[in-house]
C-alpha cells in the first residue's frame, strides 16, 4: 500500500482515512470490530475520531467512538498498525482549547483508547478567546512527553492557521502538520481558493471530512424523493439538488462507466490525485461498503477525467 508522509511529521498513512464517527452511532461495537479489522487487513492504517463523538445519538454522552477503538485495539493487538487521530475542544466536557482543557481532555481520550500516546491530536475547532501560544505551547508539553507525536488542525480559515503558522515559528513550537477542512466535489470554493495555496506553499497533509458530501455523490440522491431513503442525511444532501450538483453527477457517471466503478470510487479517486491532499475521510456501516472504497484507491483517473470532474463542480 501506497504511504504519504503527513506534512512534515513522521508519520506517514496510506491515502484513505476511516471516519470514527460512526462507531457507537450508526455502527454498534461489534460492527465496528469488523470494519476496523477489515480496514487494517486491506492495508489502511489512518482512523480519524474526537472525543465528542457521538454524543449527538440519545443515549450517548460522549467519547463512545474512542471508547469503542480503543477496546478494538486491545482485543485486536494492531496498535503498531494504525495512526490514531482525535481531536479536542468540541465536546462540552472539554470545550475550548485552553492548556488546562487540553490537558483534560487527553488524558480522558488515551484512557479511553487505551493507548499510552495519540499519534495526531488535533484542534477540532478554533478557540479565538485563547492565545495560539498558548494552547501550542500545551501542545508541545505533551509531545515532550510523549502522550502525542504530532498536531493537526480542524475547521481552521486561512487567517487562523497562517497565525498559528506563524506563532510556531516565532516561538519555536511545533507547528500543525495537517488541517483538516470541508472538502469534496461539490463543497470546493471555500478550500481551493484560500486554503489549498497555503496547504501547498507550508507542505501540510490534508485529511479532508464529508469526502462524498454526506453520500450525495455516492449517486443515491437524485431528486428530492430519494431524501426520504436516508433521514440522518437529507437535510445535509438537499443542498446539493441543484443544476450544478447533477451536472457533477453527470460527470461521475460517464467517468465511472468507462472504469466500471462506482460513482463513490469516482470521487474519492478525484480527490486522492489532488495535490496536498493525503487522505481522503470516509466512513462505512458495512464491510461491504468499505471495501468498495478501497476500490478508489486502485483507480487511476486520465488527466482529461480529473479536468472534466474539476469542471463539472467549478
Amino acid at each position: 500500500m501506497q504511504q504519504r508522509q503527513l506534512g512534515r511529521s513522521a508519520l506517514t498513512v496510506a491515502p484513505l482515512a476511516f471516519g470514527g464517527n460512526v462507531f457507537g452511532w450508526s455502527a454498534n461495537e461489534q460492527r465496528s470490530f469488523e470494519l476496523l479489522d477489515a480496514f487494517v487487513d486491506a492495508g489502511f492504517n489512518l482512523i480519524d475520531t474526537a472525543d465528542v463523538y457521538s454524543a449527538w445519538v440519545p443515549g450517548n454522552r460522549g467519547g463512545e467512538s474512542e471508547t469503542i477503538i480503543g477496546n478494538w485495539l486491545k482485543r485486536s493487538g494492531k496498535r503498531d498498525k494504525v495512526v490514531i487521530a482525535t481531536k479536542v475542544g468540541k465536546w462540552v466536557e472539554h470545550s475550548g482549547l485552553s492548556p488546562i482543557n487540553i490537558r483534560a481532555a487527553v488524558e480522558g481520550s488515551l484512557q479511553r483508547l487505551q493507548t499510552d500516546h495519540i499519534d495526531l491530536y488535533q484542534a477540532h475547532a478554533d478557540d479565538a478567546t485563547v492565545p495560539l501560544s498558548e494552547t501550542l505551547g500545551e501542545f508541545a508539553r505533551l509531545i515532550e512527553e510523549g502522550k502525542v507525536r504530532a498536531i493537526g488542525a480542524s475547521n481552521y480559515n486561512t487567517d487562523r492557521l497562517t497565525e498559528a503558522l506563524n506563532v510556531s515559528r516565532q516561538h519555536n513550537l511545533p507547528r500543525y502538520e495537517s488541517l483538516q477542512p470541508e472538502y469534496n466535489l461539490v463543497s470546493r470554493a471555500d478550500y481551493e481558493k484560500e486554503l489549498e495555496p497555503l496547504i501547498r506553499q507550508e507542505n501540510i497533509g490534508v485529511i479532508n471530512y464529508y469526502a462524498l458530501a454526506s453520500g450525495f455523490l455516492s449517486g443515491k440522491y437524485r431528486s428530492e424523493a430519494d431524501l426520504y431513503k436516508s433521514s440522518a442525511r437529507s437535510g445535509a444532501v438537499q443542498k446539493y439538488l441543484n443544476p450544478r450538483g447533477m451536472k457533477v453527477l453527470a460527470a461521475l457517471d460517464e467517468i465511472a462507466a468507462t472504469h466500471k466503478a462506482t460513482l463513490s470510487q469516482v470521487a474519492l479517486a478525484w480527490l486522492i490525485a489532488r495535490p496536498g491532499i493525503t487522505a481522503p475521510i470516509a466512513s462505512a456501516t458495512s464491510v461491504e461498503q468499505l471495501e468498495e472504497l478501497f476500490g478508489a484507491v486502485k483507480l487511476t483517473l486520465t488527466a482529461a477525467e480529473i479536468e472534466a470532474l474539476n469542471d463539472s463542480g467549478g
